[in-house]
């Protein structure tokens, strides 16, 4: 119960000062608080007792850390470190990283010169940007030097980077958030997610849109508005839901349309931590500009995309709509995957071990009849995406002009690969991997040249690893990705891309699934063609007689 106490209070001490610049200009705005709607905590850890162990000390200080409570002449976190020998508090970096451990796992081990060992379980990082890493398992060990001070008291002399926290006390002190950026041709938003305490998140996601990067696997496949030299003011007040973001003056120098998409950057990224306006100053003066119109990559939420006896078409309530032009065609077919571009004029589809476009006009093209290649994925330009199995890196991509370009660098050391699906703003590419015998959920970059078209996949990112395997993936939203899994039951993992993964078990075995908007409305389809869809942490058969459950890679308009 203390412990739990103790995680709450240390929540809100922490999110208002960690990871925030101490230093810089601070701007005129509301006083005394950055948002009127935040209430004001006010939590002092312990510092060392007199006589305390170096285990004491430094248990003591991992505790401390996790609150920057107070100021001091060399910096925040000013109890953590009355833990450090005087001369070293200046070198301890408390903003340098994050390690999310097993609370319960935690080993001290003191060796006679006074060094103390901290054996942890990892189960994930977060950088300095608030990039969000799962770690592969096994342990690590932090090592803490001490030294007897003059009057006899054990201080830490050189302390690891960065804070050690456990799952409980980061899921209360941290939250996700979107920092947006554009696909390459400017039509959609593309989250990055970043992990950053929730008190005073606003200056965070700000200061990483304008004053950072993407993260590092992503930078290749997106774009910013925000010119070079354009920075923002570490501070950035909310009030009332609206918050002002103080850019250089450098900002006056871009012309209208750029500052309108910094302008939609800055509101979707705050939206994420509830803000509801943007404005952007320069000197205290508001630029006025306005947001552009970007494309939703939201599907049909109420009627799944369905082959059953009946045709091929939208299923509601056991009728069937079918699709002009791109049904007929699809069931001449007898497909066993079938996507649909956003504005159903067009179609990707499996059939008799075959790669096939099928347009609204009826007509069908082989597009890749190599052997054992996988079902297809269309992207917004009507790019299809295909690779056989069994030869990972022989990734292809067929233009609508029907132009066929080798990607190169798509996935290197890879083995075999499962299934593959482009995300519908078609930035970014999620597959299961095989690594000899450990089987991944991955995500790489979509690399385009100037005229948008693919050229290569960047290094792939491991969102989790799967020990059963994975039978299909998709995209569940715009930054989320699903696996269905078989082994002795089938099981659905749930995989923010950049986030912690939670796992259910599937009532039935799953053969495929498909995305709807959000993670908790994803589809699956039985090996029995039953039809299931995910009502929170359950599922709900909606129908029956399914031979093929489609992916639409988004809707009309």
């Amino acid at each position: 119960m203390l412990r739990a106490a103790v995680c709450v209070v240390l929540a809100l001490a922490l999110a208002g000062c960690a990871g925030l610049p101490t230093s810089g200009t601070v701007q005129a705005g509301d006083p005394a608080t950055s948002n009127d709607d935040e209430p004001s905590f006010d939590f002092r850890p312990d510092g060392p007792q007199t006589g305390a162990s170096p285990e004491q000390i430094v248990d003591g200080f991992i505790t401390a850390a996790s609150s920057p409570e107070g100021t001091s002449s060399d910096g925040s976190w000013a109890i953590a470190r009355s833990f450090l020998a005087t001369d070293h508090r200046a070198d301890w970096n408390p903003q340098a990283s994050v390690v999310v451990d097993v609370f319960a796992d935690r080993q001290y081990t003191v060796a006679d010169d006074g060094t103390v060992s901290v054996q942890v379980t990892p189960v994930a990082t977060v950088d300095a940007a608030g990039t969000y890493t799962p770690t592969d398992g096994g342990t690590i060990t932090l090592t803490y030097r001490l030294a007897q001070q003059s009057d006899g008291q054990w201080r830490i002399v050189d302390a690891p980077a960065g804070l050690l926290m456990d799952e409980d006390l980061f899921s209360s002190v941290f939250h996700s958030y979107e920092v947006m950026y554009f696909d390459p041709t400017w039509t959609y938003l593309v989250p990055d997610v970043r992990w950053f305490p929730t008190l005073n998140a606003a200056s965070r996601i700000a200061a990483a849109l304008v004053n950072g990067t993407p993260a590092s696997w992503l930078t290749a496949s997106v774009v910013t508005a925000f010119p070079t030299g354009v920075t923002l003011t570490p501070a950035v007040p909310v009030s009332g839901g609206v918050a002002q973001a103080e850019l250089s003056e450098e900002a006056l120098t871009a012309d209208d349309l750029t500052l309108r998409r910094m302008q939609t950057q800055l509101s979707a990224s705050l939206a994420t931590a509830g803000v509801t306006s943007v404005q952007m100053l320069v000197d205290g003066s508001t630029i006025n500009a306005a947001t552009v119109t970007t494309a939703s990559t939201k599907v049909d939420a109420t009627r799944p995309l369905v082959l059953t006896a009946a045709g091929f078409g939208f299923l509601s309530s056991g009728t069937l709509t079918t699709i002009t032009g791109l049904s007929d065609a699809i069931v001449a077919l007898e497909p066993s995957a079938i996507q649909t571009a956003a504005d159903l004029q067009s179609a990707a589809v499996l059939a008799g071990g075959s790669v096939v476009r099928v347009l609204a006009d009826g007509s069908t093209s082989v597009v890749d009849a190599r052997a054992g290649v996988l079902a297809p994925t269309i992207d917004p330009s009507g790019v299809i995406w295909s690779v056989p199995s069994g030869s990972p890196s022989a990734v292809q991509a067929v233009t609508s002009s029907g132009t066929t370009i080798a990607i190169t660098g798509a996935w290197s050391g890879v083995t075999a690969i499962s299934s593959m699906q482009v995300s519908r703003d078609g930035t970014r590419m999620a597959a299961v991997l095989s690594y000899g015998s450990t089987t991944v959920l991955a995500v790489a970059g979509v690399i385009r040249d100037a005229e948008g078209t693919p050229t290569a996949l960047g290094e792939p990112v491991v969102l989790a690893q799967l020990p059963y395997g994975g039978v299909d993936v998709g995209w569940l939203d715009d930054a989320s990705v699903g696996v269905v899994s078989a082994g002795t039951t089938s099981t659905f993992l749930d995989a923010p891309v950049g986030g912690a993964s939670d796992t259910l078990s599937v009532p039935v075995s799953a053969v495929s699934l498909a995305g709807a908007n959000s993670a908790d409305s994803v589809r699956l389809l039985g090996a029995d063609g039953s039809l299931y869809m995910r009502r929170s942490s359950t599922w709900v058969e909606v129908a029956s007689g399914v031979t093929v459950l489609a992916v639409q890679q988004g809707s009309p308009g």
